[in-house]
């Protein structure tokens, strides 16, 4: 049996929000058992949507939320690397063609080595990727410190902590080259701020801030100016990302019930604000398929706590009928004993990217397959 922690991946939520702390809590039949049984016949449904699973990352304590570049022969993700507390940002070139036997190649940083960093992300023509860091926070030193010294005694005492992240309040957004060097700040307001990603086009940027005193949606022109808010509801809304034809955003709140998160869709202007699920569950990391009507997300099933609940992947046909969105039937991508989490689609759809701890020694990476969209 191993103990796992598949949220240390988690793109960023409110720390209040228990459930997915209390994950670090179960147990799991296997971390190692890539399908789930029942009664030790049953088949996995993976064949379904996916082909030729391999795992893509290596090496580091923990990686995850990967990104595709435009050309998708490159990924960007958020990595925790040996002796060092904070994930910190690296970008990785894939081995072979899209369509092939895909393997890592060698990771590259990119963030600066301190801080908290999180939440890479691709300009639609590759010159650019931005990301949340905390490396200008002026008690950095002290942050480590504190970060190192828990760790430590952790360790010594034989503690799993639970995961909580922090909403740091000098996280801030930045651009940089496919070297690592910053070209500008994208954000300077005292708060948190994070969560991003481009529009198509390249011209905008979606955001996660707390700069009203909850987390809500921001969009920025790509230079970091008007700035607008989007979402003004209390509670979290984060995780959020532009429609393939630039007209609406999904992402993730917790509004409803706190520690609840349900899947979301609005227009950029702010309006028509829809919920796509609503279950007693957590419902986040939604994604679109860039060439056909889906989206994809992370989710499980919370309204029996008496049994452990497990984070797979699910997917569902999305249409806007007399200007309304909403999803068809909810499919099951998914159904291993680890968690899988934070999927996103290769730029032409033919692949799938994830976090999960299906690992041999149970830690949490990056995992690529063949998607196939149901017929």
């Amino acid at each position: 049996m191993i103990r796992f922690s598949i949220e240390n991946t988690l793109r960023p939520f409110a720390s209040r929000i228990l459930f997915i702390a209390a994950l670090s809590a179960l147990w799991l039949a296997s971390a190692g058992h890539c399908h789930a049984q029942t009664g030790g016949a049953a088949e996995s449904i993976e064949g379904r949507f996916l082909a030729n699973i391999h795992q893509v990352t290596s090496g580091m304590v923990k990686a995850g939320e990967g990104y595709f570049s435009p050309d998708g022969t490159r990924i960007v993700y958020q990595a925790q690397p040996q002796g060092y507390p904070f994930y910190q940002i690296y970008t990785q070139p894939l081995a072979g063609p899209l369509a092939g036997q895909l393997a890592g190649g060698e990771p590259v940083r990119l963030s600066t080595g301190r801080g908290r960093t999180t939440c890479a992300y691709f300009s639609p023509d590759g010159t650019r990727i931005i990301f949340a860091s905390s490396h200008l926070d002026p008690q950095l030193d002290q942050t480590e410190a504190d970060a190192r010294r828990q760790a430590e005694e952790d360790r010594q005492n034989g503690v799993r902590r639970r995961y909580s992240w922090d909403f740091d309040p000098y996280l801030d957004i930045f651009e940089v080259d496919n070297s690592g060097k910053i070209l500008r700040r994208l954000t300077t307001q005292r708060g948190y701020d994070a969560e991003c990603a481009f529009s198509p086009d390249g011209r905008q940027i979606v955001f996660c801030s707390d700069r009203d005193g909850d987390p809500d949606l921001y969009i920025m022109d790509s230079d970091g100016g008007a700035v607008r808010q989007v979402t003004n509801e209390p509670g979290y809304d984060g995780g959020p990302f532009f429609s393939p034809d630039g007209q609406w955003i999904i992402y993730r709140t917790d509004r409803k019930r706190t520690e609840y998160l349900q899947i979301h869709a609005i227009r950029v202007d702010g309006s028509g604000d829809v919920a796509l699920t609503d279950n007693e569950g957590v419902n986040w990391a939604p994604y679109w398929h860039p060439t056909r009507p889906y989206i994809i997300w992370a989710g499980a099933d919370y309204s029996n706590l008496d049994v452990a609940p497990n984070h797979d992947l699910w997917l569902a046909r999305w249409e806007v009928k007399d200007g309304n969105f909403s999803i068809g039937p909810v499919l099951r991508v998914t159904d291993a004993a680890p968690a899988d989490v934070l999927p996103v689609f290769s730029p032409d759809g033919s692949m799938l990217m994830w976090t999960s701890n299906r690992t041999a020694d149970g830690s949490s990476q990056l995992w690529i397959a063949d998607f196939h969209l149901p017929e």
